[in-house]
């Protein structure tokens, strides 16, 4: 026995399937109101993961990196997290060798754990005087997730 749906059928189960689906429950962080003017969120609690958008840094590197890290670190401790929470990590830069050779400030908020990283070496920043930006994604643990 052959199964046979008409197109008109397969679109309007198109149509139907996608509003079956909920949107995750999500919870926002945001430090300022240029976020909502811009149109991001600094972070987003998903379940158990937290999303932090980039921080930027602007000055020579070594000024920048703490400026990137200490946002990151604001939003981490708004979830009662630190950097041992963090397990994936993203650097954008307008000079990958500046950052290559400050690395060993960014490894001292790890403390030794790392995280899943890629650096990036860009053009330019949202601000053109921005010289890196740090994006991260953290887990809080299960038992303090509820």
């Amino acid at each position: 026995m052959k199964c046979f749906f008409s197109p008109l059928a397969v679109l309007l189960l198109c149509l139907v399937a996608p509003l079956s689906a909920s949107a995750p429950q999500k919870e926002k962080f945001n430090q300022g109101p240029w976020e909502n003017e811009i149109g991001y969120a600094q972070a987003v609690r998903v379940g158990n993961l937290v999303y932090i958008s980039g921080s930027t840094g602007s000055g020579p590197m070594p000024q920048a990196i703490g400026q990137a890290m200490g946002g990151i670190q604001r939003s981490l401790e708004h979830y009662k997290l630190g950097f041992a929470n963090v397990v994936k990590e993203n650097i954008y830069t307008t000079d990958i060798e500046a950052l290559k050779a400050h690395k060993e400030l960014r490894k001292a908020y790890y403390k030794g754990d790392f995280p899943a990283a890629t650096w990036v070496q860009v053009v330019r920043l949202f601000n053109p005087e921005q010289v890196i930006e740090i994006e991260v994604v953290a887990v809080i643990p299960e038992k303090a997730a509820n």
